[in-house]
């Protein structure tokens, strides 16, 4: 995994009051390998931009979140709605109805701005891209990427349409056409990594399970945020995304369950995304 941003560090460790508190943040921070100097440049950032108030300094001073509720959503917790399907998807409980949904947009140049962010919109939702301006996938993103269409002014630009018969260079089966159109040795890597880390146990002091947390989290979205989430018909069996899924909720239990009191609003968020 690369380094942890300083600023997630502090996002992760927001308690439920929306605080953190300096000599926690300070210790979780060193565990991860951070120094007192970067973590005092990352809150006097976060202050400066409006994010968060500060009362005190260095190790006894308490951060407050400015601007936002304290049960607000959290940068390190992908969309619980997604993380949900997943987990529905790795318990067969949304089981592939063979549908193919193909989205094709002719944008010109002078709009290339919104181009590139429908463009994004799709891959971010799994979207494969087939050929220029045509993407697919087997899930039913819809409603999505046409809400996002419109918010960009580009309804009358995009085509929707759904099909069991695809075929991309002569390739028709649909195995045969995730493994073509989607990285999957390099998804299931970054799962493989998950796994390890959401199996490896935490040390033993109460600071030492909140770095753990907060590498699980991050290991979690690294994970989660590029997969295209494709129906279990299409991947191989055992997929390693189901399994490292599967230990990194068990890991969340047991982090929750030894977490200080009061414990971030992490553990919550997570609990949410994996119910």
């Amino acid at each position: 995994m690369s380094a942890i941003p300083t600023r997630m560090v502090v996002h992760a460790l927001v308690r439920e009051d929306g605080t953190v508190a300096g000599e926690e943040l300070y210790e979780v921070a060193a565990l991860l390998g951070m120094t007192d100097q970067q973590v005092r440049l990352c809150v006097k950032r976060l202050v400066t931009e409006g994010r968060f108030t500060v009362e005190g300094r260095g190790r006894r001073a308490v951060l407050r979140l400015a601007g936002a509720e304290p049960g607000a959503g959290l940068p390190l917790v992908p969309e619980v709605e997604f993380v949900r399907h997943a987990y529905r998807q790795d318990r067969g409980l949304e089981p592939w109805d063979g549908l193919w949904h193909a989205f094709a947009f002719a944008v010109p140049e002078s709009a290339r701005a919104a181009r590139d962010s429908l463009r994004d919109a799709l891959t971010g939702l799994g979207a494969a891209p087939v050929q220029g301006g045509l993407y697919v996938t087997p899930n039913a993103i819809g409603p999505y990427v046409r809400a996002h269409a419109a918010e960009l002014g580009l309804a009358e630009a995009l085509t929707c349409l759904s099909t069991r018969d695809l075929v991309v260079g002569g390739t028709d089966d649909p195995r045969a056409l995730a493994e073509r159109l989607w990285p999957l040795p390099e998804i299931a890597a970054r799962y493989g990594e998950l796994r390890a880390l959401a199996e490896q146990p935490a040390g033993p002091g109460p600071a030492d399970g909140l770095a753990h947390a907060v590498t699980l989290a991050a290991a979690f979205s690294a994970a989660m945020l590029p997969d295209p989430l494709l129906p279990p018909e299409l991947l191989p069996q055992p997929w390693p995304g189901a399994t490292a899924r599967a230990a990194a909720s068990e890991a969340w239990d047991r982090l929750g369950a030894a977490a200080p009191a009061p414990g971030p609003r992490l553990f919550r968020l997570y609990g949410e995304a994996l119910a």
